[in-house]
């Protein structure tokens, strides 16, 4: 599956998120036919593990500043986002 949509790797998070809910879209529907359905699946599940990996990564990058008592920054460290 990884060499079928090798595209959806150089897709922005946006790209892939609006591809993804158009997908849904067809496949609620009911209008498409089996084999289309089962590719259109495929695709979905290429971009939905697209965009959760780029959420991770974003997670990752986020960090808080960490001030002194004087005000002034210190260092950083991860952002709590629970």
């Amino acid at each position: 599956m990884a060499e079928t949509f090798a595209d959806v790797a150089g897709l922005s998070f946006e790209k892939a998120l609006a591809e993804l809910e158009q997908i849904v879209d067809r496949l609620e529907k009911g209008t498409v036919a089996l084999e289309e359905s089962i590719a259109l699946y495929e695709r979905g599940e290429a971009l939905k593990a697209h965009c959760e990996s780029l959420l991770k990564t974003a997670e990752q990058r986020i960090e808080k500043i960490t001030l002194g008592p004087d005000g002034k920054p210190t260092g950083t460290e991860p952002l709590d986002v629970a």
